[in-house]
């Protein structure tokens, strides 16, 4: 693994997101959610775990030909470092769908410990205690959310599809729904995945958003090249969807990590044509 210097998009230093460590794993944390002291949280890295190969070294799915026993270390490894419990985390099971499941304590451990009985899950939500989410990514969007009122928790994953048909606000609505949780209470994080730089998307995608999305958030997220194509800014598609979902402006952190341009840090679809782990989001509410 070469040395470890990041590629950060923000050229005035600032940044919504930091790096911890414990352990000797390194992993990205949002200060505005550490600030409330309310929960357990990481976006991982490559670095310090055990896989090998295309997959090294910290993956954590091992439906892609990584080793399931090297996948299940790399588990112990980041949930020692998180310090959060491993037999209990729920683990969505995504395919770029805007379906939200709540959790609930009947769920603890599905997807590690435990089979899953859900499929097609995007995004997760909870509000039990001590009860670890995890979802997972490769250049698509993790996000965050925690209401530090109604205290409950949930992390989404959006691709361009998921971005597409507003994952944001189904998670928002979700939240207020189940929870009683008001938008203006909610803080939200946008985590580490592929930068607008690098990554272009075919006509088709673009008239997709065109079709579906107002003209002036389209002016700001989508970007015409000469040869056809486009690049597509994901962060500030998510972005538009919170603000439109009634997220306050100093409640939402941002992240400056792309996947693709740390494709030595972090698993990169695009940049590995396909040949990669996966990285994954973990968020979980304190005991007390």
């Amino acid at each position: 693994m070469p040395k470890e210097e990041w590629k950060r998009k923000r050229a005035d230093g600032e940044n919504d997101l930091a790096r911890r460590e414990r352990e000797g794993i390194p992993f990205f944390v949002f200060p505005l959610f550490e600030r409330t002291g309310l929960v357990r949280q990481g976006f991982s890295t490559r670095i310090g775990g055990v896989s090998k190969g295309e997959f090294a070294s910290m993956n954590f799915v091992s439906t892609r030909g990584d080793d399931p026993e090297a996948v299940r270390e790399n588990y112990r490894r980041m949930t020692r470092a998180l310090e959060i419990p491993a037999e209990r985390m729920v683990l969505a099971k995504q395919t770029h769908t805007t379906n939200v499941r709540v959790v609930t304590e009947e769920d603890a451990g599905k997807g590690f410990i435990r089979e899953r009985d859900y499929d097609e899950v995007d995004g997760l939500l909870t509000n039990v205690r001590e009860l670890p989410l995890v979802t997972f990514y490769a250049d698509c969007i993790p996000l965050y959310f925690l209401d530090p009122v109604k205290k409950v928790i949930g992390l989404s994953h959006a691709g361009w599809r998921g971005t597409l048909n507003r994952m944001v606000e189904v998670t928002v609505e979700k939240m207020r729904e189940t929870y009683g949780s008001a938008p203006e209470d909610i803080l939200a994080g946008i985590g580490p995945g592929i930068c607008r730089d690098c990554y272009e998307v075919g006509k088709e995608v673009a008239e997709a958003f065109y079709g579906s999305w107002e003209k002036d958030a389209c002016r700001r997220i989508l970007f015409p090249e000469a040869n056809g194509k486009y690049h597509l800014d994901l962060w500030e598609a998510n972005a538009v969807c919170l603000r439109k979902a009634g997220i306050l402006p100093e409640h939402l952190a941002v992240a400056d990590i792309c996947t693709c341009c740390n494709k030595d840090f972090m698993f990169s679809h695009r940049a590995s044509g396909g040949r990669r782990g996966n990285l994954a989001a973990f968020l979980c509410l304190n005991r007390t």
